[in-house]
């Protein structure tokens, strides 16, 4: 038993500790010399709050930290124990990242992030076709209805059922567990869409902005 439960425990850990380094405040801080909480109308120490206040380069900075601890886990752990638990490894460490991320000890109130770059790398590291379709699905979504918390819940809730069926009983449970996590994060957002308080934001009219000017 404890050859089973010892190394997940020690996945979890090992991506919770990479989950606590926030690349959001680190950036903010540097650039403002203010907390990431004192940021925007949110303070979420995530990529769309740092784009939205200070800039693309800066949001794009927090992605790439942000994919790199995941990353970092999942390679650690992989190592570590994939011999023995397989893909489960990556996926156990990614979830560890999330609940990092969402809840870092090192932060006030041990207030995080929502977690998006985090599990949607993960579910793509643990299983890359699937991972791939759940992330462009969730893309949609945000595409269509302009609510990025709805992308955000639409991409692990879309993965449980490739991972319950491609990875077996206990990838989708941890599926469930990281879609019950990303919910509680996006929950606060979601229950004002219908009264329309809900900010909206046009990731592709962004993009087209974007590429226009590049022209």
């Amino acid at each position: 038993m404890k050859e089973l439960i010892i190394p997940r425990i020690l996945c979890l850990l090992i991506g919770y500790l990479s989950g606590n380094f926030m690349t959001a405040e680190f950036v903010t801080r540097k650039l403002t010399g203010k907390p990431c909480r004192c940021l925007g109308t949110t303070g979420n120490p995530g990529m769309a709050n740092v784009m939205a206040n200070l800039g693309f380069k800066p949001g794009i900075l927090v992605l790439a930290g942000d994919l790199g601890k995941t990353l970092l886990a999942a390679i650690v752990c992989a190592l570590l124990f994939g011999k023995s638990m397989g893909q489960l490894a990556v996926l156990y460490a990614g979830v560890g990242v999330t609940l990092g991320h969402d809840r870092p000890l090192l932060m006030p109130d041990c207030k995080g992030g929502k977690g998006v770059a985090t599990s949607c790398l993960a579910i793509f590291l643990y299983m890359p076709l699937a991972g791939a379709a759940a992330n462009i699905f969730g893309m949609l979504v945000v595409f269509a209805t302009k609510y990025l918390c709805l992308g955000g819940i639409a991409i692990p809730l879309f993965f449980i059922l490739p991972a319950f069926l491609f990875g077996g009983r206990e990838a989708g449970m941890l599926q469930c567990v990281l879609a019950a996590v990303c919910f509680a994060k996006h929950y606060p957002a979601i229950r004002t869409i219908p009264s329309g308080k809900c900010e909206k934001t046009d990731v592709l009219g962004a993009i087209r902005s974007k590429l226009g000017k590049k022209r």
